[in-house]
């Protein structure tokens, strides 16, 4: 899937299009793989806080609030590929 697709499928309002692309590129072709590395990501960002531990959340805020969406959205990925290493089921090549 080329840029410009992508580009044409969110302005066209397309978003299963988007959706497909992210579920293929980590699932490396496999949309169904794409989806359990998305599952992953999020039960391992959830395990931590169901004890409640205290939390940065100064620090999130402040990042939201300061940063551009691209800044956060790059976040967002490693932060998404961070949890799913962190799994023990790691199916990339560590490469973003």
């Amino acid at each position: 899937m080329s840029l410009q697709y992508l580009k044409d499928a969110l302005a066209g309002g397309e978003r299963d299009k988007l959706l497909r692309y992210v579920r293929l590129h980590l699932g490396d072709g496999n949309e169904e793989a794409g989806r359990q590395e998305i599952d992953k990501a999020w039960i391992e960002a959830l395990t931590p806080l169901l004890d409640v531990p205290p939390t940065d959340r100064a620090f999130i805020l402040e990042t939201l609030r300061t940063k551009d969406e691209a800044t956060l959205a790059h976040l967002f990925f490693h932060l998404h590929f961070h949890f799913v290493q962190r799994s023990g089921d790691w199916i990339h090549d560590g490469k973003l």
